[in-house]
């Protein structure tokens, strides 16, 4: 009887061992573990794997959530936040964690000489943030200006060790870095001394063990998946999650909009190597106006993405619960109002062909990236439908490379279309778009001054969004960014993507999101069935 038991603990045991191993791919290696110099996507999922934050927002509710702090408060300038810390909590090698932690990570991400891009939200002014450790489970951190959503960048500080002899190494996280073969794979082993526990006491995280392959084949990855050597795929394309949908509809989730979204834009600069009279009808309302009603997004979502999107409003998703300006709606397809719009602002259709006042006929390229199929299909089917208005339009496809360094270095095309993922919430992240003086306002990048009074009043309406501390406050002067964007077109939104996701059937505590990293962001809870038979 004994031997009985000892054989059955052991089984239970071997189950929990095999079945504690979740396999997911990164499209290319991480280009760094350092979680204040994250740029990249792969990189970032390390953060989020590894690094132990102070709060994090739950993707699903989109809600501020305590972590390694219990409790915080912003006072009412936005200028200062302090944290009372969890106690009893140390580092993955077992070093304590302090709000000296705390005060050390702050002090290393805000200095210039870091170079952090998770840092640029933060600075509301050239002065460094003052950070005071109150004492060991509570911290103060002031900063010069007022800081828009202060308390929600927190959710991509992960805190770094201020004593640890392995520095980066002694992570907070539920995992952290075992091996790294580049090119192959990337293993988190669990950590040890994680600090949350389930509803029953249980210590997290229940797997002992990601294994991050290095796959920028998604046609490999979909094999691997369906051989049940990868347990989840975070973003799937529409033809690939039809087809699974297909062949196993219990392993796909459609979890609705995301933040993701398909826009075309007209070059605009004035520098561009672009004949004067096309400028003038890329500066044109009611030109931009005339080819987005041109445009059938209904088709194009139930076309090119099989009916995983839906027509766009403006630049923020309804996916985004707090700021989408719900008042806004998709532009309509109506030929007959562009056709109204075109002739009004000067251009003739002559038999199937559109002219300018000066006798131009009205052509312009379309370029967007090679390989990517869907893409290509919209290009096409935007194409077609302005053929309606007389407009020919050519497509232009490019390497990624080749396509950045005409976007943002010589400026040498008329029109792109490309995809825009909205990483984080806030719209203050966002500025680096839709002020005038920045290099991503791409349709007409650094200017020195505001080439039209509407980018002039977008400037001034970021500029005072960032400045509230109230959400509400801050939520209805971006409402009217919104609406100026909608009316003015300088981004031609097309359709929001769906979040399209594939889980193995073996997969437990799976929750959907719209927000990264959609499929793993409760990772900690993820296991296999097989665990089940053991336990901890």
């Amino acid at each position: 009887m004994k031997r009985l038991f000892l054989m059955l603990a052991l089984a239970g045991t071997l189950a929990a061992q095999t079945g504690s191993v979740l396999r997911f791919c990164l499209r290319a290696d991480p280009k760094t573990f350092d979680p204040q110099l994250v740029e990249d996507d792969n990189s970032e999922a390390v953060r989020y794997l590894t690094g132990g934050v102070l709060l994090r927002v739950n993707r699903v509710s989109q809600q501020l959530a305590p972590e390694l702090a219990t409790s915080w408060k912003v006072d009412r300038q936005g200028r200062r936040i302090t944290f009372h810390l969890r106690r009893g909590v140390t580092f993955s090698d077992g070093t304590p964690f302090s709000a000296a932690d705390v005060a050390f990570t702050m002090t290393r991400l805000m200095d210039p000489k870091t170079h952090s891009a998770t840092a640029d939200p933060f600075r509301s002014s050239n002065e460094p943030p003052q950070v005071s450790v109150i004492s060991p489970d509570t911290v103060s951190i002031t900063f010069a200006a007022a800081v828009s959503g202060l308390d929600r960048l927190f959710d991509q500080v992960a805190i770094l060790s201020a004593h640890s002899a392995r520095k980066l190494s002694a992570v907070l996280g539920p995992f952290q870095v075992t091996d790294y073969k580049p090119g192959v794979e990337l293993v988190l082993g669990r950590n040890p001394n994680y600090w949350k526990v389930d509803a029953k006491g249980r210590r997290l995280p229940y797997a002992d063990q990601l294994v991050l392959q290095i796959q920028q084949n998604r046609d490999l990855e979909l094999a691997r998946f369906r051989r049940g050597e990868v347990d989840l795929i975070n973003a799937l394309d529409p033809e690939v999650f039809e087809a699974l949908a297909h062949d196993a509809p219990a392993s796909v989730t459609d979890a609705g909009a995301s933040l993701e979204s398909e826009m075309m834009w007209f070059n605009q600069a004035p520098g561009a190597p672009i004949p004067a009279y096309k400028k003038s009808w890329f500066q044109s309302q009611a030109f931009r106006r005339a080819v987005s009603e041109a445009m059938n997004r209904a088709d194009i979502a139930r076309i090119a993405f099989r009916g995983h999107a839906q027509p766009a409003e403006g630049p923020i998703s309804p996916a985004n619960r707090f700021w989408f300006n719900t008042a806004l709606k998709p532009h309509p397809f109506d030929v007959v109002s562009a056709s109204r719009r075109l002739q009004s602002d000067g251009f003739q259709k002559r038999g199937n062909r559109l002219y300018d006042r000066q006798g131009h006929p009205v052509e312009f390229s379309i370029m967007t990236n090679a390989g990517n199929r869907t893409r290509e299909r919209i290009a096409a089917m935007i194409q077609q439908d302005l053929t309606a208005v007389g407009i020919q339009v050519n497509v232009v496809t490019l390497d990624f490379p080749s396509l950045i360094e005409r976007m943002t270095q010589t400026f040498q095309y008329e029109a792109c279309l490309l995809g825009l993922t909205n990483l984080d919430l806030d719209p203050s992240t966002q500025m680096n778009v839709w002020v005038s003086s920045a290099a991503n306002h791409q349709w007409n990048p650094n200017q020195k001054t505001p080439a039209t009074p509407w980018e002039a009043e977008i400037d001034r309406l970021m500029q005072r969004q960032a400045a509230e501390v109230r959400p509400e406050d801050r939520k209805r002067l971006f409402d009217h960014v919104q609406q100026i964007v909608w009316e003015q077109e300088p981004f031609i939104y097309i359709v929001n993507k769906n979040s399209l996701m594939a889980f193995s059937p073996q997969l437990l505590n799976t929750a959907p999101a719209a927000v990264a990293p959609q499929s793993y962001w409760n990772v900690e809870y993820l296991q296999r069935r097989t665990q089940m038979a053991g336990g901890r």
